[in-house]
């Protein structure tokens, strides 16, 4: 496809945030495929969720915020989120008649001509007045680098490619980070593993109580401050601490969640510290997070010295065609609703100083 379609407004991604941002766009006035586009690579409906281990059920998921406008109700519990979350986004998208172009691979987004940005893909090339990023972290798992890595004899695999309990019977698994899906992968290894162990950079914080709004506010400004400073992004979780819900309780007892600090480097064995303690193991099971997705973005030049791209809300400091949502303290699905919300009301004001927006 060698010509150049031309609309408003492109939308990269149809997860939660790009989901939220398509639909106040489609609420305020602009058409799909006329005025906007959603472009998204995944093969279907669901965003990261569709990739999350089937162990990983509906109940288990923690703080699963409704699209606007659509609530989400009656989902079996015990059903895989993959399924429950996927069935419920490709719902929202026909309800809303959002035209979701998938599989698309966004390869590059630069300038363009006329005070445009050309967005390069796999499907053919965009011209558009402006863009919303709503691209997550799930395609840039982070891998830390420790000494020996490459020696090790077993297997090594991240969060993004743990497929569930089962495969780890009998074998050793060291599973390494502070994060849910460190506690959650570790009680679920449990029963099936000979030995887990648990080790993480920073002693785990665990919280007790409700978290509440006021709570939530302060986590979130954390956030946001970093990537006000053009810093990259932390999630939200990293300054909200653990749970502290009932399975966690009993994991603790129980010294499933007995935490070790750190190793200092990997053997072909297992993993090893400078005091001279060492653990045998089949697996390494990195549950390290992930980093932005942001490098198509990469031709305009928006990223800081620190390293991260600055945003004053949604919008990138450098560039106010561009609006990152989902992307740090917007990374949450509540968050990523009230940014999507939020990014289009601002566009909408940068496209009617230019001219009016067709509606």
């Amino acid at each position: 496809m060698n010509h150049t379609r031309e609309v408003e407004v492109v939308v990269i991604g149809a997860g939660q945030a790009g989901l939220a941002a398509a639909h106040h766009l489609r609420r305020t006035g602009f058409e799909p495929e006329r005025d906007f586009v959603v472009l998204d690579h995944s093969p279907g409906p669901g965003g990261a969720w569709q990739f999350r281990w089937p162990s990983l059920t509906y109940g288990k998921v923690h703080g699963m915020h409704a699209l606007p406008g659509m609530e989400l109700t009656g989902a079996d519990p015990a059903r895989p989120s993959a399924e429950v979350i996927g069935e419920y986004f490709a719902a929202y998208e026909e309800t809303f008649d959002l035209r979701v172009r998938r599989p698309v691979d966004v390869r590059a987004v630069r300038e363009g001509t006329d005070g445009r940005l050309l967005v390069e893909t796999s499907a053919g090339s965009w011209s558009t007045r402006a863009l919303i990023n709503a691209t997550g972290t799930w395609d840039r798992p982070f891998w830390p680098r420790y000494p020996g890595q490459e020696t090790f004899r077993g297997r090594q695999l991240h969060t993004a490619r743990y497929a569930g309990p089962e495969e780890f019977a009998g074998q050793r698994v060291v599973v390494v980070g502070g994060g849910a899906s460190g506690t959650q992968h570790l009680l679920e290894l449990a029963p099936y593993a000979a030995a887990t162990t648990w080790v993480t950079r920073r002693p785990p914080v665990f919280r007790e109580g409700p978290f509440d709004e006021e709570a939530g506010r302060a986590a979130v400004a954390l956030v946001e401050e970093r990537v006000r400073q053009g810093l990259p992004p932390k999630s939200v979780v990293s300054v909200t601490g653990l749970p502290l819900n009932d399975a966690i309780r009993a994991g603790l007892e129980s010294g499933v969640l007995d935490r070790l600090p750190m190793f200092d480097r990997v053997t072909e064995e297992g993993v090893a510290w400078d005091d001279g303690r060492r653990v045998a193991a089949d697996v390494i099971l990195w549950a390290t997070g992930f980093r932005p997705v942001v490098d198509h973005l990469a031709p305009l030049r928006l990223r800081e010295a620190g390293g991260g791209i600055q945003v004053e809300g949604t919008r990138s400091v450098a560039d106010p065609r561009i609006h990152l949502v989902g992307y740090g303290p917007s990374a949450s699905t509540v968050g990523a609703n009230r940014a999507g919300r939020a990014a289009v009301r601002d566009i909408r004001r940068l496209l009617a100083d230019e001219e009016p927006v067709a509606a």
